[in-house]
């Protein structure tokens, strides 16, 4: 992405951006941000996260890590937060204004467009952070480096997250049709050889359904608390070694979020290939 068409795409109002603005700040499109409130568990989670707990969030100050629509911030508002600063990239932060306003919470809630690492908040600690950072298969395309950078400079300590855990589960699977239709295929496209594709494409993860018949060992457990990540490094995870020829595996991940009073998980299952 060239830097003036970011540019381009962060300072247009979203009601002036074209479908090329859009590809270039994909979040600033609402159709994404319905697909995510319409997952009913995992909005439904947070929101019971923080309204079981109000006791935590009474009179604190909380800091909403990729705000979006704005719903995370609203929460903690009605969970009583003496203030809670989201901070969002993209353009969607323009009508989660308006969203804010029209639920007469604008005076609880303050937006902030631009990114965490180069925002100053008004404020020097803050006592919970909320985020909905996770990517598919928990760390792909994640923020999860964003909310570590925002909690070792904001959050006060003994302050709360929102989650706080994550657990990775993984196990591998065999489809031998599946691959045959997805990867081999590239060997012979129409009598032609674009094998330079399929490798390609054997690095490149697939979000898809798995059958539990194709699951061919027991899982691995791969256990991260928020609290005590720097800067998340794929390196330095490691599981166990399969005895044998390499196989497709399947990643399922649950997060939780600890209060006092309520312990709530959510779980999503993701395919990956």
């Amino acid at each position: 992405m060239k830097d003036s068409e970011s540019i381009m795409a962060k300072l247009l109002n979203p009601e002036e951006m074209t479908s090329r603005d859009y590809y270039f700040d994909s979040y600033a499109h609402f159709g994404i941000h319905e697909e995510m409130l319409k997952d009913e568990v995992r909005t439904l989670t947070y929101r019971n996260s923080m309204y079981h707990n109000k006791h935590i969030f009474k009179d604190k100050i909380v800091l909403d890590v990729g705000s979006g629509t704005g719903i995370l911030s609203m929460f903690a508002a009605k969970a009583g937060a003496k203030h809670v600063y989201g901070i969002e990239c993209s353009s969607i932060s323009e009508y989660s204004e308006k969203i804010i306003k029209s639920n007469h919470l604008d005076n609880v809630i303050t937006i902030i467009k631009g990114k965490v690492e180069e925002t100053e908040l008004p404020v020097d600690q803050v006592d919970i952070i909320i985020s909905e950072w996770m990517g598919y298969c928990l760390f792909y395309e994640s923020m999860l480096n964003t909310v570590i950078y925002a909690r070792d400079k904001w959050l006060k300590p003994g302050g709360f997250m929102f989650p706080d855990r994550a657990t990775l589960y993984v196990v591998a699977i065999e489809d031998r049709q599946y691959k045959d239709f997805k990867i081999h295929w590239w060997e012979n496209v129409y009598g032609f050889d674009m094998t330079c594709i399929r490798n390609v494409a054997m690095m490149e993860p697939l979000v898809d359904i798995v059958d539990p018949k194709q699951v061919v060992t027991n899982s691995c457990l791969i256990k991260v608390r928020v609290y005590d990540l720097y800067v998340y490094d794929k390196k330095s995870t490691e599981a166990a070694k399969f005895d044998f020829f390499q196989r497709d595996l399947d990643f399922t991940f649950e997060l939780d979020f600890k209060g006092q009073l309520c312990d709530a998980a959510i779980s999503h299952d993701y395919k990956m290939r």
